[in-house]
């Protein structure tokens, strides 16, 4: 190793460690949470899932590869010449159905395209229709962003952040054809890994700028950028703190803080494949019963846990889904 590359890696920044960023590293890309919702949604074949997300063939190539190698699916032949497969999530891919609840929760909640499709949900261990809710173990209560402290685990410490490279316009990996889709804003938001790593330093009340860029380590044009969209998509409110020169904080809006499921089942996922062996960097705690939260995603009617074996469902209008909601 030569003398200027120890300089350059000691002069590198450190970041938290964070399950969060280790689960976007995988995760937070908008090609893979598409190619994702088309295995939820039944399609396992290369066709299928083309058909089903309109992205480009090289592209979902590429995006199998990565989650074939991160262990999320599975390939099971079923014709050997040629070869042709079916993409199957393994166990750790099927861990993150409850992140994908919380997406879809947010999507029916905040998305503007009402001609898009949406899950009608059936819960098979009490028969009603249900909108899943993120839930505390311990009092069965919805968890809130206001109702949840977080302390540093016994797996906290600081290191390197090494990102990968990814496309700058968020919109160029959308859906190439014009096809109803189940996520667009949420996959928008989740796909942009810059975007996920801003918001999590928000819910830890970092929220003036200088404390997000040392919190995250993003460049500062790129942190400059995805503020922003955050503003302007109206999940971020800026509020002025000084005049000369302007500074602003930015403060979680209603729709900002919905999303919070979003990333609780993203870290927990993340902590179950990705934590330090010592054990997850930060613990949180539901103030309501005072127990320290490993929360879950529980029916709205019964609030027993919710597993893909255990629902079905039915793809309807958004609307319908809002009229048969409870």
């Amino acid at each position: 190793m030569t003398a200027s590359k120890t300089v350059q890696e000691k002069a590198r920044p450190m970041i938290r460690t964070c399950s969060i960023w280790r689960a976007l590293e995988v995760v937070g890309d908008t090609p893979t949470l598409l190619i994702l919702e088309a295995i939820w949604l039944g399609q396992r074949r290369f066709d299928r899932i083309r058909q089903n997300s309109g992205l480009q063939k090289a592209l979902i190539s590429n995006r199998l590869k990565r989650l074939t190698e991160s262990g999320i699916l599975t390939k099971e032949a079923y014709t050997i010449s040629p070869p042709r497969y079916n993409y199957v999530l393994t166990d750790k891919g099927l861990a993150l159905y409850w992140t994908s609840l919380m997406l879809l929760r947010w999507e029916r909640r905040w998305a503007s395209q009402e001609n898009s499709l949406m899950p009608l949900l059936r819960h098979s261990g009490c028969g009603k229709i249900t909108s899943p809710e993120p839930m505390c173990p311990h009092c069965k209560e919805i968890v809130r962003p206001q109702d949840v402290t977080w302390e540093q685990g016994p797996g906290v410490g600081w290191m390197a952040p090494i990102y990968s490279r990814r496309r700058q316009r968020r919109d160029a990996d959308g859906k190439s054809l014009d096809k109803p889709a189940i996520f667009t804003e949420a996959a928008e938001l989740m796909g942009d890994r810059w975007a996920g790593l801003i918001l999590r330093s928000v819910f830890t009340h970092l929220r003036k700028f200088d404390e997000i860029l040392k919190d995250t380590a993003i460049a500062s044009n790129i942190l400059s950028d995805r503020l922003n969209w955050l503003v302007e998509t109206g999940i971020l409110e800026p509020r002025k703190y000084q005049d000369h020169p302007e500074r602003f904080e930015y403060f979680l809006t209603e729709k900002g803080l919905d999303y919070y499921p979003v990333l609780v089942m993203l870290q927990k996922w993340g902590d179950a494949y990705y934590a330090s062996p010592e054990g997850a960097p930060v613990l949180l705690r539901h103030k309501n019963c005072g127990k320290h939260l490993d929360a879950y995603v529980g029916c709205s009617e019964c609030k027993e846990p919710v597993y893909p074996q255990d629902v079905t469902y039915e793809l309807v209008p958004k609307k319908q889904v809002d009229q048969k909601r409870v």
